[in-house]
């Protein structure tokens, strides 16, 4: 029996977020660039002679019972069967709960990632079956695999990943204002205010990437969860406002927040906005 590996599981940020019609399965159609970051969870990952057993630790939060982790072992043995061997994880958690970087999802996608150092046999189609049932960011996560400075284009309700040339010149803030957004809910705001008309409806492609190898001012992305969730959570709007006060060169939320984040152009900037920026908030600047 091995004595266990370690699995890096990294954050990733939204360089855009559109949010397109419902599909016929119930979920958003979406269309972002995903990149990882170099805030990440580590995963200690340790097989146990019993099966159907998934014993998960974690000193920084209480996981729900029903957790990303638990969903993925348990996705793991209804598709392979007697070939999961029971684990014990153990997580050290860095990125926040409910920030909008994916830290659940990068979990989930790392613990798939030690069940096949440990020996499953896990196809990229079988790994995808395991993603359909646990989360739709986990798609980027396995194709990521682990990657500090990987770059993609993401659509469909997330399953559709495609790789692009990642940017290594980007300066990173992370403002962490403190409140939980709720994916789901966040979905449901951006229904009732395209229902009413408060926020406009465009499901005309847009190049993204394009958009992406723009000098770092001249970026307009656009997150269409962003304006509904900071109308919900003062924190976030003032993270914002204190973000772009520093003279970030692109500011925004990530995903469906509540994480705000600043891109700066040189790393001089960047260590003047955090020396600010982080006696307000906590921050973390990459």
């Amino acid at each position: 029996m091995s004595d266990g590996i370690s699995v890096a599981a990294p954050a990733k940020i939204n360089l855009g977020l559109r949010v397109l019609g419902k599909r016929r399965d119930g979920f958003h159609g979406i269309q972002s660039i995903f990149q990882t970051v170099g805030l990440r969870d580590e995963l200690f990952v340790k097989p146990l002679s019993e099966k159907n057993v998934c014993r998960i630790h974690c000193e920084q939060m209480t996981l729900p019972k029903k957790n990303t982790l638990s969903a993925a072992y348990e996705a793991c043995a209804e598709i392979f069967g007697g070939d999961v061997p029971g684990v014990e994880v153990t997580l050290e958690k860095r990125i926040p709960s409910g920030g909008g970087l994916g830290g659940g999802s990068s979990d989930a996608a790392a613990l798939i990632f030690a069940l096949k150092k440990l020996g499953v046999k896990v196809s990229k189609d079988a790994a995808h079956e395991v993603a359909l049932k646990v989360g739709s960011d986990v798609f980027f996560f396995l194709e990521c695999e682990a990657r500090e400075n990987f770059a993609a284009l993401v659509q469909g309700r997330g399953e559709l990943v495609e790789p692009i040339s990642s940017r290594a010149d980007l300066h990173w803030i992370f403002v962490f204002p403190g409140v939980f957004s709720s994916t789901p809910r966040a979905y449901a705001r951006i229904d009732e205010a395209r229902a009413c008309e408060k926020l406009a409806i465009d499901f005309e492609a847009c190049d993204l990437e394009n958009i992406y190898r723009r000098p770092i001012k001249d970026w307009n992305f656009t997150n269409d969860f962003t304006s509904v969730v900071a109308e919900e959570y003062q924190e976030i709007r003032r993270a914002l406002e204190d973000v772009r006060s520093t003279g970030a060169s692109f500011y925004d939320m990530s995903g469906s927040g509540s994480t705000v984040f600043g891109v700066y152009e040189d790393a001089s900037h960047l260590e003047a906005a955090n020396q600010w920026l982080s006696d307000k908030w906590e921050t973390v600047s990459l």
